[in-house]
């Protein structure tokens, strides 16, 4: 059990463009704050930055809706450039009315909008995706940093979901490497000596929505450094998280 869960937020990084060494500008980010990363620090990083990284954005103007997606546009009263994107970058469509437009990604993401956002982008008319592999994203980040420290570390990329039942939304983790993004505890025992059969903790959820309370909607704090969580270290996926048809209520 960790005494004490610290998060220090890393300012200072430039605007994120496609082709841009992410890895690197995050290293640069942590020895600009006075950080050495340890042995089991968790570095979260936001989706947006990611998905600029990797060149994940889709300019409106250079989408032509299809008789569909204006139809869909029409009856949610949006724009069918847009409602076209969402359609591109979904498997399936869960719920479709003027407040909501939710959708499943190919990542298996149950999401508003396929993820897409509009929040942040510098270029106007424009929109940004979801990476098109978190996971291989996290990866990339983590294996710079621990090149750099010589030491394990994992890195979660984040992204803010709403939920059902709950109004607002809160940071999920859509990707992890070093980490195993569920901590299972099924068989062990309770502090009255029963024996747990159920309770299997959504271990990097936690931790990503720990760290947006230092990112902020608008305080260009992309990155959170978080030291002290306790996890189980390993080669898990985010898209363990997700869970299958035979037990989601919601599909």
């Amino acid at each position: 059990m960790a005494e004490s869960v610290r998060f220090y937020p890393l300012e200072g990084l430039p605007e994120i463009g496609p082709g841009a060494p992410l890895g690197d500008l995050l290293d640069q980010a942590i020895s600009d704050a006075g950080f050495s990363l340890q042995e089991g620090d968790v570095l979260v990083v936001a989706q947006k930055v990611v998905s600029k990284a990797e060149g994940r954005i889709l300019r409106l103007d250079e989408v032509t809706p299809s008789p569909f997606a204006c139809a869909l546009a029409q009856q949610m009263g949006r724009d069918p450039r847009l409602v076209e994107a969402v359609l591109r970058n979904c498997v399936r469509i869960v719920r479709c009315e003027p407040e909501a437009f939710i959708v499943e990604t190919p990542h298996g993401f149950v999401c508003a909008n396929a993820g897409i956002d509009r929040s942040n982008v510098a270029e106007e008319g424009s929109v940004l995706l979801l990476p098109i592999d978190p996971d291989a994203s996290a990866d990339g980040i983590r294996h710079k940093l621990e090149e750099h420290y010589g030491c394990p570390l994992a890195v979660i990329v984040s992204d803010t979901f709403g939920r059902p039942w709950r109004w607002g939304s809160a940071n999920l983790a859509i990707g992890v490497s070093g980490i195993e993004p569920l901590t299972d505890l099924r068989g062990k025992t309770d502090a009255s000596g029963r024996t747990l059969t159920a309770t299997v903790l959504a271990t990097a959820d936690e931790i990503a929505a720990g760290a947006e309370l230092c990112m902020g909607k608008a305080d260009r704090i992309p990155a959170v450094l978080v030291r002290g969580a306790t996890y189980v270290r390993g080669e898990g996926r985010a898209t363990t998280m997700i869970m299958d048809r035979a037990h989601d209520l919601f599909r």
